[in-house]
C-alpha cells in the first residue's frame, strides 16, 4: 500500500511555474504532533505518519513513491510595493492528495531548505512559527474559518540562527492550493500571457469548475475570488482575528487564511490595533483588513486583463465593477454575523445601528472582544452554566454602565427574534467561541517548547482552541485575558 496516494498536477504545468528539487535533510527528526483526524480526511495511512519512516518524511528527510517536490513561483505586492519575484523560499510542495470529500489537496513542506527563491536565506524555520501556525491554523478551522491546515509539526534536532539560535521545527502544511494572487501576479509581470491563460485555467478547474463555461471565465473567476475574500475577511473580523501581513503572495485565491507568522487575536476591542513588528503604519491593522482585500484584489484584476478577452474599455470597467462591489458584500457578510454572534435570526430595521452601537462600546469600555459576546451569549442563556458566568465575571466584570441602554434595546429586539431561547442561546455559543489563540498562551507554549523541551503547554492549547465553543472548566486558564506582563503586544514573521 502507498502510504500517501498522490495525483499531482501543478507539477504537470510548464517547468516554468516551478523549480522542482528535494528538501535538505535535518539532522535528528523527531515528531512533536500528527493530526490524525486530518490524515484520515485526506486517505494517508497514519500508522505509517507516526511511524519513524513517517517521521524521515514529515521533516523531509525522505521522499516517498508518488511525491514530486517543487518549488513554487511567484511575485506580490509587499506593504504595497511590487516585487516581482519572490516564490516558495523555506517551502516544496511535496503532492497532492484527494480527501474523502472529492476535494483536492496540497502537502508542503515549510521548512526544507534552500530553494532558487530563498534570496539569501537559509529556508528553515525556527520551531516557534511552526507550533503558532499548527496551533492558530487548527484553531481557525474548528472555528469555521478557511484555511490551511497542519498535518504535523516535527523538531529537527538543530539550531536555526536568527537573533540568536533557535531550535529548528518543519510543518507539513495542508491547503487546497497554494495559488496566490502574486501567482498570477508573476505571469503578468512576465508579460507571459500563455502562462496566464494555463494557470487561470488550472485555478478554476481546481476552485470554481462551474464557472468554465461562462462567456467571459476570467471575469467570472475574478468574481468568485472577491465573493470568497469578501465572507473570508468578514469571519476573521467577527472573531477578532488579526493577519498581519496581508501582502498579495499572502493571498490564496482558494479563499483560504495562509501565513500565519505576525497574526493574532485582538483581546481588548479595538479597532486600530496592530500586532506585526513590521508593519510600522499599520497599513495591515484590524480595521483596514476589509480594505486591504479590495486592494489586493484590485491587484488580480490588473494582472488578468491580458488574458479576459473582449473590448478593453468593457473588460476594465466590468472588472471595475467586480472591485466596487467587495465593500458591500464584505459588509452584508460582516452585518450577517454580527446578527448571529447577538442571538438575531431575522433583520430587522434598525439592527445594523445595534451593532454598531455594540462595537462602540465595546470599545469605549476597553472590553475584552471574546469574553464580551461571550457574556452576552451567557445573559440569552435561560440556563447559563454557573461556572462559566463565573469566569467570565472574574475576568471581565459585567457589561459596564455603557452598555445598560444598550442591553435594554438588545432584550427588546431579542422578544421581536421568533426563535425559542434555548436554540438561540445554542446559536450563539456557536457563533462566540470561548477559547480562542490567546497571544500569550500562543507564546507560553513557543516558550516552554524552545526553551525547555516541554511540548504538553502547547499540546494542552491545541486540545482547546480545536473545541473552541464549549466552556471546560479543566482548560478555563487559557480563555483568560493576559494580565498586564503578560500582553503580547508585537509579533513576528519567524523567517
Amino acid at each position: 500500500m502507498v502510504p500517501i496516494p498522490f495525483d499531482n498536477t501543478y507539477a504537470r504545468l510548464p517547468p516554468r511555474f516551478y523549480s522542482r528539487l528535494a528538501p535538505q535533510p535535518v539532522a535528528a527528526p523527531s515528531p512533536i504532533q500528527v493530526n490524525g483526524e486530518l490524515a484520515t480526511r485526506l486517505g494517508i495511512d497514519l500508522d505509517f505518519l507516526e511511524s519513524e519512516a513517517g517521521t524521515e518524511l514529515l521533516a523531509g528527510n525522505r521522499v516517498v513513491e508518488g511525491a514530486d517536490p517543487i518549488a513554487t513561483a511567484y511575485a506580490g505586492h509587499q506593504f504595497g510595493h511590487f516585487n516581482p519575484r519572490l516564490g516558495d523560499g523555506r517551502a516544496l510542495l511535496l503532492g497532492e492528495v484527494l480527501g474523502s470529500d472529492g476535494a483536492r489537496y496540497d502537502l508542503q513542506w515549510k521548512g526544507s531548505g534552500r530553494t532558487p527563491y530563498s534570496r539569501g536565506g537559509d529556508g528553515r524555520s525556527p520551531l516557534g512559527p511552526v507550533l503558532r501556525e499548527y496551533i492558530v491554523s487548527e484553531a481557525m478551522t474548528a472555528l469555521g474559518i478557511p484555511s490551511t491546515r497542519s498535518l504535523a509539526a516535527v523538531a529537527t534536532g538543530e539550531p536555526v540562527f536568527r537573533e540568536r539560535p533557535l531550535p529548528g521545527g518543519v510543518l507539513l502544511r495542508v491547503a487546497r492550493s497554494h495559488i496566490r494572487v502574486g501567482t498570477f501576479e508573476y505571469f503578468a509581470s512576465q508579460r507571459d500571457d500563455e502562462g496566464l491563460e494555463l494557470l487561470v485555467e488550472h485555478a478554476m478547474s481546481r476552485h470554481y469548475p462551474e464557472l468554465l463555461e461562462t462567456g467571459a471565465p476570467a471575469l467570472s473567476f475574478l468574481q468568485g475570488v472577491a465573493e470568497r475574500q469578501a465572507e473570508l475577511v468578514a469571519r476573521w473580523q467577527l472573531v477578532g482575528f488579526i493577519h498581519g501581513v496581508m501582502n498579495t503572495d499572502n493571498m490564496l485565491i482558494s479563499g483560504e487564511t495562509i501565513d500565519y507568522g505576525p497574526c493574532a487575536f485582538m483581546d481588548t476591542y479595538d479597532p486600530k490595533t496592530v500586532f506585526s513588528s513590521i508593519d510600522h503604519h499599520g497599513r495591515y491593522a484590524y480595521q483596514n483588513q476589509p480594505a486591504i482585500a479590495r486592494w489586493n484584489l484590485a491587484c488580480l484584476a490588473r494582472a488578468l486583463l491580458p488574458v479576459c478577452g473582449g473590448d478593453e474599455t468593457e473588460t476594465v470597467a466590468a472588472a471595475q465593477a467586480v472591485i466596487d462591489g467587495f465593500p458591500d458584500r464584505f459588509a452584508s457578510s460582516f452585518q450577517v454575523g454580527l446578527r448571529r454572534k447577538l442571538g438575531l435570526s431575522t433583520h430587522q430595521a434598525g439592527d445594523e445601528e445595534l451593532c454598531e452601537d455594540l462595537l462602540r462600546g465595546f470599545e469605549a469600555a476597553h472590553l475584552d472582544f471574546t469574553l464580551g459576546f461571550r457574556q452576552l451569549t451567557i445573559l440569552a442563556n435561560p440556563d447559563p452554566d454557573p461556572e462559566e458566568t463565573q469566569h467570565v465575571e472574574q475576568h471581565i466584570g459585567p457589561l459596564p454602565d455603557g452598555l445598560t441602554g444598550w442591553l435594554a434595546r438588545w432584550r427588546q429586539r431579542l422578544e421581536r427574534d421568533p426563535r425559542p431561547a434555548t436554540q438561540r442561546a445554542a446559536d450563539m455559543r456557536n457563533h462566540n467561541p470561548f477559547f480562542i489563540p490567546r497571544n500569550h498562551g500562543v507564546e507560553a507554549a513557543i516558550r516552554a517548547a524552545e526553551d525547555d523541551g516541554d511540548f504538553q503547554p502547547f499540546r494542552i492549547l491545541v486540545d482547546a482552541v480545536t473545541s473552541p465553543r464549549h466552556f471546560r472548566a479543566d482548560r478555563a486558564d487559557l480563555a483568560r485575558p493576559p494580565e498586564a506582563h503578560e500582553e503580547v503586544k508585537q509579533t513576528f514573521c519567524g523567517t
